[in-house]
């Protein structure tokens, strides 16, 4: 089964993400490519999926929570079910306004079928005159927003037609302090080279210098059983910056996986009581995944 691509698309509120997919799924139409979006929306009733009225394209629906947080099982099952029976080339997933990049990357790899996706990167669109008065916004969205642009692989900063000259360059500073590392574009109606966006990606196997700061991900298959002792002294080791894993794991003692989650420093297991694959999922910042990989493998021996 052929890998699909995968598109984040993060923003605040009436950032221009709506008419950055809208772009991204003409594009898609022209190339013939088989798509499909998950539109995350808080309220019980979806306001934005009229944009997708391409006759070939799924579209799956994901209501009434956010999906890093209270709908993440939801998730989860829709895009097994979207990998099974639609088995789509690329899909394009529109947050909440209310995401935060990292926790979005954590729903989406489910260790079921992470080694099934390449994560593209995160495309975060950004309202130009919001960011100059976000010091109106209460502490937690004006940390939210920072969040945003901070784990981003690509900047679109829209309403530069509402902003001066002297504003675009200090909005242009101020990203670009938070984020050296993504490209970031003024522009309006997130009017964007399509050809830039494809050439993103933050799965390691594209991640070729280790100085790079953005979110990457990393997927490792565990071949056989290994010490439980020396998997919590391989934890102990790992960089702070490795924010999430999760995935199923097998212990020399015990016949049937375990469930393994990992975050915030704080490791915990739950029995399975059937075999899963044994993938484990990572997400960190900064990290030579090889060195992680060549670690892993040592436990297997």
């Amino acid at each position: 089964m052929k890998k699909a691509e995968v598109y984040i698309l993060s923003g605040f509120l009436g950032s221009g993400k709506t008419s950055l997919l809208k772009r991204l799924l003409a594009d898609e139409h022209r190339t013939g490519r088989k798509t499909a979006v998950m539109m995350n929306e808080l309220g019980q009733v979806s306001i934005d999926s009229d944009v997708v009225d391409e006759g070939d394209v799924t579209l799956k629906e994901l209501l009434g929570g956010c999906i890093c947080c209270s709908i993440q099982d939801k998730l989860e099952a829709q895009l097994q079910g979207l990998l099974i029976e639609d088995e789509p080339e690329v899909i394009y997933i529109e947050t909440t306004g209310a995401a935060h990049p990292v926790e979005v990357l954590d729903a989406i790899l489910s260790p079921l079928f992470a080694d099934k996706l390449i994560i593209k990167g995160i495309i975060t669109t950004v309202d130009g005159t919001r960011w100059m008065d976000r010091k109106l916004l209460s502490p937690q969205l004006q940390q939210l927003i920072l969040e945003q642009v901070r784990h981003a692989d690509f900047i679109i900063v829209n309403k530069m037609n509402e902003l001066k000259e002297n504003e675009q360059a200090k909005i242009t500073f101020e990203i670009q302090s938070i984020n050296p590392n993504a490209r970031c574009l003024l522009t309006n109606f997130s009017q964007v080279s399509i050809e830039q966006l494809r050439n993103l990606s933050i799965s390691v196997e594209k991640v070729a210098q280790p100085s790079r700061l953005n979110l990457t991900t990393f997927v490792f298959q565990f071949k056989s059983a290994i010490s439980q002792t020396a998997f919590e002294d391989f934890l102990k080791h790992l960089p702070d910056t490795i924010y999430r894993i999760k995935g199923y794991l097998k212990f020399d003692y015990s016949n049937l996986p375990f469930l393994f989650q990992f975050s915030y420093g704080m490791p915990l297991y739950m029995k399975e009581d059937m075999n899963m694959p044994l993938n484990l999922v990572f997400i960190g910042e900064n990290i030579h995944w090889n060195e992680i990989k060549m670690q892993l493998e040592n436990l297997e021996k």
